[in-house]
């Protein structure tokens, strides 16, 4: 079962975001559109996810942490196909981040404050510092660190900073899990 307020989802255009099993979307949260969440996913408070012009979808035990924007490019005659955002599974999203329209790979932690733009492409495994600037178009290689505006390849992960994807996750899913658990009492 998932646990959100009719007020978290919003249909757009007759299409209804869908929910896999144990989903927890914050009640100041909206999700709304073409959006699929994997299962145990958590949405926290202030996060907007707006598949309103193209497609959202974000996989299993991903989290998006409080006050993140995610959403789309639409298709037109600067980009004719657009862009869906599609965010990989085990992705820890952190407070205020922003992502337009780019594909975020599994294992792939995004810092605070962090934007990732129109046709990026983020490999699995990164880390995206606090406050990083991907840029249009750009493509981060897996097993990295980048930091800065805009983001530059800064060093290897370490075998510690590595396991520290899943680590993330899971903790994550359980912190929901104690929320869903509070819902339901």
């Amino acid at each position: 079962m998932s646990h959100f307020t009719s007020s978290s989802l919003r249909s757009f255009g007759g299409i209804t975001p869908k929910l896999g099993q144990r989903v927890l979307i914050d009640p100041s949260a909206v999700v709304l559109g073409d959006v699929e969440l994997g299962d145990d996913v958590s949405i926290w408070p202030q996060a907007a996810i707006r598949g309103d012009m193209h497609r959202i979808r974000v996989g299993a035990r991903s989290s998006v942490q409080d006050g993140c924007v995610l959403h789309i490019t639409h298709a037109g005659p600067f980009n004719p196909d657009g862009w869906p955002l599609e965010i990989g599974c085990d992705v820890t999203i952190g407070h205020h981040a922003t992502l337009h329209g780019c594909t975020i790979g599994d294992r792939v932690l995004v810092g605070m404050g962090a934007t990732v733009m129109d046709g990026a492409v983020v490999e699995d495994d990164v880390v995206i510092a606090a406050g990083a600037l991907v840029t249009p178009g750009k493509r981060l290689r897996s097993g990295y660190l980048y930091t800065g505006c805009p983001a530059r390849e800064s060093r290897a992960l370490s075998e510690g900073e590595m396991s520290y994807f899943t680590y993330s996750a899971n903790n994550y899913v359980a912190l929901k899990d104690r929320h869903i658990s509070e819902l339901e009492d």
